[in-house]
C-alpha cells in the first residue's frame, strides 16, 4: 500500500551526517520536507542540494525543517556536501540521511520490499527514490511529487506549494490553480454566504460552488 495525502510519515531511526535522528522526534512541532535521491554525487541531485541550500532563509521563514536522503553512507554525504556547497556558494545546513540499506525509501514506497543494491550499482537501480515530501507538524503526509532522474525539481514550485498548504491549514481555505501569497483563496462550499460576507467582506461568485475572496488584511 502506498503512502498518501493524510497518511501518518513513517516513523524511523536513522543515521545521518549530522548524527542520529528520530524522525518524528526530529520533526517535532515543525513543518518538514524530505527530499529523495538515488545516489550521491550525482549531477541534477547535487544542483537540487545546492538549491535547497540557497533557500535557508525561506524554509526558516516558513518555520519548516529541510532533510535529505540518499541511499550512501554518511561518509559519502559528508564528501558530498562540499561539492554541494561549492555549486551552490551556499552552506547545506540541513541533514541527509544515509539510507544505504534502503529501509527508509521502501517505508515510503520509492522502492519495492524486495529491492536491494547489486555491488557496482549505478543510479538506476534506485531511479525512483526521487520524490518530495511535506509533512505537517500533525506529521501527517501534505503532498507529494516524484520526478524522472532527468528533470531538476522546480523549487520555486515547492516553496509555492507549501505556502499554499500553510495558507490553506491556518485560513481553512483552499488555493487555485497558478495561486501565490498574496492572491485570492477559494471559500469553502461548507461556508454559507453570509459567513463568508462576515469573514471576507466582498467576495466573487463564478458558480455556486466557486467563489473566491481575498484573505482579510
Amino acid at each position: 500500500m502506498g503512502l498518501r495525502i493524510n497518511d501518518t510519515v513513517p516513523n524511523f531511526t536513522a543515521e545521518t551526517d549530522q548524527g542520529t535522528i528520530q524522525f518524528h522526534d526530529w520533526i517535532g512541532d515543525s513543518w518538514a520536507i524530505l527530499f529523495s535521491h538515488p545516489k550521491d554525487f550525482t549531477p541534477v541531485c547535487t544542483t537540487e542540494f545546492g538549491a535547497v541550500a540557497q533557500l535557508a532563509d525561506e524554509w526558516a521563514k516558513r518555520g519548516t525543517k529541510v532533510i535529505g536522503v540518499s541511499v550512501d553512507g554518511v561518509e559519502d554525504h559528508k564528501k558530498w556536501k562540499g561539492d554541494i556547497e561549492k555549486y551552490a556558494g551556499a552552506t547545506a545546513g540541513f541533514p541527509i540521511i544515509a539510507d544505504d540499506g534502503l529501509a527508509v525509501s521502501k517505508a515510503f514506497d520509492m522502492l519495492p520490499a524486495e529491492a536491494y543494491l547489486p555491488d557496482g550499482r549505478t543510479p538506476a537501480d534506485s531511479a525512483t527514490v526521487r520524490s518530495v515530501f511535506v509533512i505537517g507538524p500533525d506529521k501527517q503526509l501534505k503532498l507529494s511529487m516524484t520526478y524522472p532522474m532527468n528533470v531538476g525539481r522546480n523549487f520555486a514550485e515547492v516553496l509555492r506549494a507549501l505556502d499554499g498548504l500553510q495558507t490553506a491549514a491556518k485560513e481553512n481555505v483552499a488555493t487555485p490553480a497558478n495561486w501565490t501569497p498574496g492572491g485570492d483563496v477559494v471559500i469553502p462550499v461548507a461556508v454559507t454566504d453570509a459567513d463568508a460576507t462576515a469573514k471576507y467582506g466582498e467576495f466573487t461568485t463564478h458558480f455556486p460552488y466557486l467563489r473566491t475572496a481575498k484573505l482579510p488584511g
